[in-house]
């Protein structure tokens, strides 16, 4: 079985996921607040090694100075006494009324300009607590009426404020870079970069793209109908996976935020053997925070919360066991060699091979045989599959 969770695992929970009240659009709290020390003390007593926050989330929206400074003063002496770290710190423009035509896009310059103050104060915290990445969910940075926003220009506004944050840090010398975090939808009806592709594509047009990453979910990417495992796959093809939220998500609905393996689980699993093993070829893992934004359910009291905390990092342990032993099979090695998934690594054309060389090959077409693909050469990709589920249900 597992083995239980340490600080080397480099599990971390959002401040906001385990501090979630049960308020949802249809009722209001289910659970009393809880107070950051305390929540700082049973992540460490679990094994966690990282509390993550949005600025709201430690002292209240419109708190003053010194209420503002006796919250950072009451985190910092629960993260020294306990040892935790703050791998990640991001800002909550979603949140206040204000925001509720986005922040950096917001259609009033005023609120623009006020969003920009928030998160360059936010950004001054996350270098004096140490975190080393600021996340950027732009939750609101989106509308429901296509009259209502001008895109390009929208594009444009998100793109001056992120340069700017990316100056900032430069010139003060903070060792902190960017992750956008995507979204298709909800809170607004359509939110500017909904995916992994559409963020990507968006940094390399940026000022300082080096500083810039993604920050995938997975309940976002499936509420696109996307295959989560396979976008991380490209942002770690891109160099561009900075940090990563896990959860659960069961198909295209609402953003469910259940414990991560609780939803789409050959997902999950998929993913878990992509971080820690890199693609079947080998390849980049993933270094960084296995960093959980979730909600744990509004059916719960305090007790099920912690309860879900630990089964959020016993599934991910459970499935870095189960993805071990899948790697280590000779079945799947030779599943694998059959599928030819290797075979994909070698170029399609030939060293120093040039387009007139293979208009000339006939056996690239002329001589090829087609035919010979109907009722044979089948892939074996469902004898793979099955090996996958075998390993994945402890049947091997």
């Amino acid at each position: 079985m597992a083995a239980q969770p340490t600080r080397d695992d480099k599990f971390s929970f959002g401040l906001w996921t385990v501090g979630y009240n049960g308020t949802d659009p249809f009722g209001g709290p289910t659970r009393a607040p809880l107070d950051v020390v305390h929540v700082v003390e049973k992540l460490s007593e679990l094994g966690a090694y990282g509390l993550t926050f949005h600025d709201d989330d430690l002292f209240a929206f419109g708190s003053s100075d010194a209420e503002r400074q006796t919250q950072i003063d009451r985190l910092k002496g629960a993260l020294e006494s306990t040892g935790l770290i703050v791998p990640m710190v991001t800002t909550n423009l979603f949140s206040p009324p204000v925001f509720k035509d986005g922040g950096f896009t917001s259609n009033d310059r005023t609120i623009r300009r006020f969003a920009l103050r928030k998160v360059l104060r936010n950004v001054d915290l996350a270098a004096e607590l140490g975190a080393k990445t600021f996340v950027m969910w732009g939750g609101r940075e989106g509308a429901e009426y296509n009259a209502s926003k001008d895109i390009r220009q929208a594009l444009e506004r998100y793109r001056e404020a992120v340069n700017l944050l990316a100056d900032y840090t430069t010139s003060k010398g903070y060792d902190i870079r960017f992750a956008i975090e995507p979204k298709p939808n909800e809170p607004r009806g359509d939110i500017l970069l909904p995916t992994l592709g559409h963020a990507i594509a968006f940094i390399d047009t940026l000022a300082r793209p080096e500083l810039f990453g993604v920050n995938p979910e997975v309940g976002h990417e499936q509420m696109a109908g996307l295959n989560y495992s396979a976008g991380i796959a490209q942002a770690l093809y891109s160099g561009k996976l900075f940090h990563i939220d896990l959860n659960g998500q069961r198909g295209i609905k609402y953003d469910q935020d259940l414990v991560f393996g609780h939803g789409e689980l050959y997902d999950a699993f998929a993913l878990v053997d992509l971080l820690e093993n890199g693609s079947p070829q080998g390849g980049p893992t993933y270094d960084g925070p296995r960093h959980f934004d979730y909600k744990p359910s509004r059916t719960e009291d305090e007790s099920g919360v912690w309860e879900s905390v630990a089964a959020n990092m016993r599934n991910y342990l459970l499935l870095k066991e189960r993805a071990a032993a899948f790697r280590a099979d000779p079945e799947v090695q030779e599943a694998l060699q059959r599928a030819k998934v290797g075979e994909l690594a070698t170029p399609t054309l030939n060293q120093g091979e040039s387009i007139d060389d293979l208009l000339a090959d006939r056996t690239a077409f002329e001589d090829f045989d087609a035919n010979a693909y109907f009722d044979a050469k089948g892939f074996g990709f469902v004898q793979l599959q099955q090996l996958a589920t075998e390993h994945l249900l402890g049947a091997r």
